[in-house]
């Protein structure tokens, strides 16, 4: 039997698709369909997004009412709602926590930020020259673990350590013979308590992306650095810290855009909702629950809400714009 001979320069036979076809692929659906896989996997974050994050977004609207209460539900209270143009901001601007607001916000974020920034970086480095793996286990679970306890259960602890009776810290201070100090009625410890707690809470998740980079460099950059001579300061200079520019950067700019964000339980439970911590411990968060928690004032609480969202988004810009003017390629967009 003669077997069949393929001729190298003959063309090989085209697939023929009909035209009808043909055009109903480049159409919107047909490349939905295409890729049905895909999109599949990315629908349920969409969704979520959509739902939760949006579509919500159209109620920024209430910041312009005189928002109040009638039958037949939100929507409906908010279409009978008179229009009250830009006095929700005025009321917000003009009221005495507003530069409380400011300072405690931007102050306590800036300082954990850069906090935040250079203790993750520094444990990322520290923990990737380990050489004992399950020593190196347990210290990243030690790190990692606080992360996932919430404030309500770490309210707890710092009580214990600051209780006025019976605290840890009030107990060393009288056996050195101190007066003990009545921890939720004086403001002058908790700023540094605030920024102690919050760096030590976030440290294990923040140097989590900075750990995995760290041991995604390929050794040969530290072969070559070591016949160069380089030591153990040096690789981690010109080896490492070039490594980590472009996902340090990344977050630097994500965090910055947050930086109207506060941890609410942080501000809020840790503290046990103390009126004399107020001073120190009221951020933008706080502000906006008390404000509905205590007035019910939905307008004054969104207008707050609205400047917090605002004023991240062109933090956000401005940040992503001088990284992309000085370093392109660590650039958010």
């Amino acid at each position: 039997m003669n077997e069949a001979t393929v001729d190298p320069h003959k063309p090989s036979e085209e697939v023929h698709i009909h035209p009808k076809a043909r055009k109903n692929r480049n159409t919107f659906f047909g490349h939905l369909w295409d890729n049905r896989v895909f999109f599949l996997f990315v629908a349920p974050g969409s969704i979520f997004l959509i739902l939760f994050f949006y579509i919500p977004v159209l109620a920024n609207v209430v910041a312009f009412k005189n928002f109040t209460y009638s039958d037949g539900g939100f929507v409906q209270s908010l279409l009978n709602s008179p229009w009250s143009g830009i006095d929700n901001f005025k009321f917000f601007f003009q009221s005495s926590d507003f530069w409380i607001v400011i300072r405690n916000t931007v102050g306590y974020n800036m300082t954990m930020l850069i906090l935040n920034f250079f203790f993750a970086i520094f444990f990322a480095i520290v923990m990737s020259q380990l050489r004992n793996r399950k020593l190196l286990k347990v210290y990243q679970t030690s790190m990692l673990f606080p992360y996932f306890l919430s404030w309500a259960i770490l309210a707890f602890f710092i009580f214990a350590f600051l209780s006025p009776d019976k605290g840890v810290f009030n107990s060393i201070i009288k056996s050195f013979g101190g007066k003990p100090i009545d921890w939720y009625n004086d403001p002058t410890w908790w700023p540094l308590i605030i920024i102690v707690m919050g760096v030590w809470k976030g440290i294990g998740y923040n140097s989590i992306l900075y750990f995995a980079t760290v041991m995604g460099i390929d050794p040969s950059y530290y072969d070559a650095a070591m016949i160069d001579g380089a030591n153990k300061w040096q690789q981690i200079r010109h080896v490492i810290l070039p490594h980590l520019l472009p996902i340090a950067t990344l977050m630097l700019i994500l965090n910055i855009g947050g930086i109207f964000r506060s941890d609410f339980g942080l501000f809020y439970l840790a503290p046990k909702q103390s009126g004399s911590l107020f001073n120190v411990t009221q951020t933008f968060d706080t502000y906006i629950y008390r404000a509905l928690a205590q007035t019910n004032d939905i307008g004054m609480a969104t207008a707050a809400g609205l400047i917090q969202s605002v004023v991240g988004l062109l933090l956000l810009l401005i940040a992503n714009w001088v990284a992309r003017r000085y370093e392109p390629d660590s650039a958010l967009f």
